[in-house]
């Protein structure tokens, strides 16, 4: 089975929209080619769509998400800053040690693992923080986590959010939750390769930027004049033309099912492996009410080994998903159906493949 017939049902990169795979034949365009500003600016205009909001920095970062938590961090945050952080997976735990890096004062909301964080607990942390910050949609557990109340609650800090696995997918409103930071990456709902991390800058948040950021490359004085009408474009790197080509045509797509589609269409392959996996012998592991539908974590029937399971899923179906992380690790797989992968048909191959597994399990024990 060649790489092409796989079907990417794990947390990573998911199978791309067929308009991408399109877009990255086009011939290249030179960075500095007039006709690249047009299509940048309409990537922009697109990404205001998707994260629903009219915030005017707002732009794919041209690194993959971490970059682009990296840039929502060092550009805020200076030695000393109180910086209040949710933790329930890896990635919270991930934003932690990049606010740390920035010399920031971080207070830790900790939760167990596979459970959503209450918002009040975030908002309680502490009197007056520089940031609160949250991942909406914890890749390693599969659990969303509530963004809206802490908009409503967050006086004068700033609410920073991870979208990774949630822009595209599930509701994502911006402006109306008042979020003042947040980025994303584009190999999850927005079906197309990693590459870039969209990034979404509120003008709140941009009359507290750190003036010298310890990054030079992530530097956003670099470009925030231009887009507050302040000064010229300025040339500030290499853009990656394929992957904005990629990322410009997986936009469309979304836009051009409707984006309220595209989350209906990521719900119902949810709806449709939580209730189908139990009856193989999958317990579905993250807390009820906070459940992704584009992230589905479970623990494995008796007799099923992890590696063992998902490499016979991977040679005999050509399906991939993925394994568990940090504590979890060889107990809970973590089955991914976002972008083009959300389809009912692949959930259907998906149940079947795991049917036979489990009874071919049955037989030999």
């Amino acid at each position: 089975m060649t790489h092409s017939d796989r079907i990417l049902m794990g947390p990573g990169p998911c199978n791309p929209y067929p308009e991408v795979i399109e877009a990255f034949t086009r011939p290249v365009l030179g960075h500095l080619d007039p006709e690249f500003i047009p299509l940048l600016d309409e990537i922009n205009d697109r990404l205001r769509a998707v994260w629903r909001t009219e915030n005017l920095l707002t732009f794919p970062v041209s690194a993959t998400g971490s970059a682009g938590m990296e840039a929502a961090f060092v550009n805020f945050v200076e030695p000393g800053d109180t910086v209040v952080i949710g933790v329930n997976g890896v990635f919270g735990t991930r934003m932690c040690d990049v606010a740390a890096r920035c010399g920031a004062e971080v207070i830790a909301v900790e939760e167990e693992w596979g459970r959503a964080i209450d918002p009040q607990r975030l908002l309680d942390a502490h009197t007056d923080p520089k940031i609160i910050a949250l991942v909406h949609a914890e890749t390693s557990t599969g659990v969303r986590n509530d963004i809206a109340p802490l908009g409503a609650g967050k006086g004068d800090a700033l609410l920073l959010v991870d979208c990774v696995t949630s822009l595209g997918g599930i509701p994502m409103l911006a402006d109306d939750w008042q979020v003042d930071i947040a980025y994303s990456g584009t190999q999850k709902c927005l079906g197309v390769p990693p590459g870039l991390s969209p990034l979404t800058v509120s003008e709140r948040a941009l009359e507290r930027l750190v003036e010298r950021p310890q990054s030079w490359y992530l530097d956003l004085n670099m470009i925030r004049n231009y887009v507050t009408g302040e000064g010229a474009r300025a040339y500030h790197h290499t853009a990656p033309i394929s992957m904005l080509y990629g990322l410009h045509a997986g936009l469309g797509a979304v836009l051009d099912e409707g984006l309220e589609n595209a989350w209906a269409r990521h719900q119902a392959c949810g709806d449709a492996l939580h209730a189908g996996l139990p009856e193989l012998g999958f317990e579905l592991w993250a807390q009820e009410g906070h459940r992704l539908p584009e992230l589905t974590t479970v623990t494995l029937p008796e007799g099923l080994d992890d590696a063992a399971g998902r490499r016979a899923l991977l040679e005999r179906y050509g399906i991939e998903v993925g394994g568990g992380l940090g504590p979890v690790a060889g107990k809970v797989w973590r089955i991914g159906c976002m972008g083009h992968t959300a389809r009912l048909r692949n959930v259907a191959m998906l149940l079947g493949a795991l049917g036979e597994l489990v009874s071919d399990l049955r037989a030999t024990n």
